[in-house]
């Protein structure tokens, strides 16, 4: 029990990094946005990826919820 209660908290940590830094890259995309549209450059490839950045988002975070949810149930058994 105690061996999987790390592995999760190690696969929890993960998540937390990867939540992390995909807020940082989609935020580095919205200035990017910014700076282009600026700049007078056309931005539809750019706002197609900050979708996709989005979209990968929400798996990190439901991925992270699940872990969460995961690790408190184990550590109440």
């Amino acid at each position: 029990m105690a061996l999987n209660i790390a592995v999760i908290r190690d696969h929890l940590a993960m998540a937390e990094r990867h939540v992390a830094s995909g807020n940082r890259v989609i935020m580095r995309q919205k200035e990017l946005i910014t700076e282009l549209d600026t700049d007078g450059h056309d931005v539809t490839e750019a706002i197609a990826l900050l979708i996709r950045f989005e979209d990968l988002l929400a798996l990190h975070l439901a991925d992270r919820d699940r872990l969460a949810d995961e690790l408190k149930s184990a550590e109440h058994k």
